[in-house]
């Protein structure tokens, strides 16, 4: 036991972000485990032979790999693809447990971690790193496999399949599911607080495990078709039709109100905090954007906007569109430029990353602001007491990505 505790305090050391999860796990000794393996109740069990024979340093590995098997929910995602696919028996169990390993192995190792002789790999089977479980299990048989790792068992926490020597529900010592879920939320949490410290797998996971990927094409597009289809948005008087009041009055001709597609800006935050791959997208929803009203791009207009406002280009192409800025971030101007291009714009689209001053005033035309995703509180460099105000409450506000 002090040995292994040891183990949980180097683990707790080089990885402080998972430390919340590994001290909520419970340790149970019991001789029929193979090595170490966990259960969807945040128990671990643990072979005395196995931890005599391991170092304190690839302990703390294991104790790392465990615990990720229970943030990464393997255990409900597991018994989920075994219901959908109806694959059951002890192949199709270690087919599970490796897609598992596969997952969380790429980015365990490394950073005081060593990695151990014979560690499971994507790319034992020439596979990419980076993907989720149920991504191995579609495009993997891993029957090469089998014969080498029919020892590998991380317990049901791993691929939802109970074992002999597990507790159960109604075992001591086990978590409540609110009791799970807020170690998980403790987790993403100081994840977030420190994103510089956890790899790319953890911080994408840390951005999904308490809120679902939104389809946000879509609610994009929709706040735009939204924006742009309002009562009195695009709406002119034309003699091309005349009125049907006319009737009413010989001799007199009245317009009608015909509805023509309205005129955009899009207002494209360039500044330092934006990323090249963010600055991509933003020129993909120009296109979409053109697209949304019509293929009408002499009504698609583009303002690249850092601390200061460029000129308002109108779209030819998007991907030929020169996005100028670097610096410091301030929309207020590029609202301003939006603004006094004429004819005026009937929707104006920002694209952001929100760490900006507002307008003070509403603009007198819809707006839409796609916001990409950021930590709550940002610091800056100049004012450590600096936190921006968020998206003002006239503007639709939707979260890229």
């Amino acid at each position: 036991m002090e040995k292994l505790l040891a183990a949980r305090l180097h683990a707790v050391k080089v990885r402080p972000y998972l430390a919340a999860a590994l001290f909520a796990l419970h340790i149970v000794e019991d001789r029929a485990v193979p090595t170490m393996g966990v259960d969807a109740h945040w128990r671990c069990y643990v072979s005395p032979a196995f931890v005599a024979r391991m170092s304190v340093e690839d302990l703390a590995g294991v104790w790392v790999h465990e615990v990720s098997h229970l943030l990464r929910d393997h255990h409900e995602r597991g018994a989920r693809y075994a219901r959908e696919h109806e694959e059951h028996g002890a192949f199709q169990r270690l087919r599970r447990n490796i897609a598992a390993d596969f997952e969380i192995n790429d980015d365990i190792y490394g950073d005081g971690l060593p990695r151990p002789a014979g560690v499971v790999l994507p790319s034992r089977l020439r596979l990419s790193d980076g993907l989720l479980m149920e991504e191995y299990l579609r495009t993997a048989s891993m029957k090469g496999l089998a014969g080498d790792l029919a020892w590998l068992d991380c317990g049901s926490g791993a691929d939802g399949e109970p074992r002999p020597w597990e507790l159960g529900p109604d075992g001591a010592q086990g978590l409540t599911r609110q009791q799970r879920d807020a170690v998980r939320f403790r987790v993403t949490e100081a994840i977030k607080g420190a994103p510089g410290e956890a790899p790319a797998g953890w911080r994408r996971w840390a951005d999904e495990a308490f809120q679902p990927p939104q389809p946000w094409r879509q609610l994009l597009g929709a706040a735009i078709r939204s924006a742009a289809g309002a009562p009195g948005v695009g709406e002119n008087h034309s003699y091309r039709r005349p009125s049907r009041r006319s009737a009413s009055l010989p001799g007199v001709i009245l317009p009608s109100l015909r509805r023509t597609p309205p005129r955009v800006c899009v207002v494209i935050d360039t500044s330092g905090s934006v990323s090249d791959a963010e600055l991509g997208s933003a020129l993909l929803e120009v296109a979409a954007i053109a697209r949304a009203v019509g293929g009408r791009r002499d009504l698609v207009s583009v303002v690249s906007c850092d601390a200061a406002a460029g000129v308002a280009v109108p779209l030819c192409r998007a991907e030929s569109l020169e996005l100028v800025g670097g610096g410091g971030t301030d929309l207020r101007s590029g609202f301003a430029t939006a603004l006094r291009r004429g004819p005026g714009p009937d929707v104006i689209v920002a694209l952001t990353d929100g760490q900006t001053p507002w307008p003070s005033e509403r603009p007198p035309c819809r707006t839409v602001v796609g916001l990409f995703p950021r930590p709550a509180r940002r610091v800056n460099e100049n004012d450590e007491d600096y936190e921006p105000d968020g998206p003002p409450d006239w503007a639709r506000v939707v979260t890229i990505g």
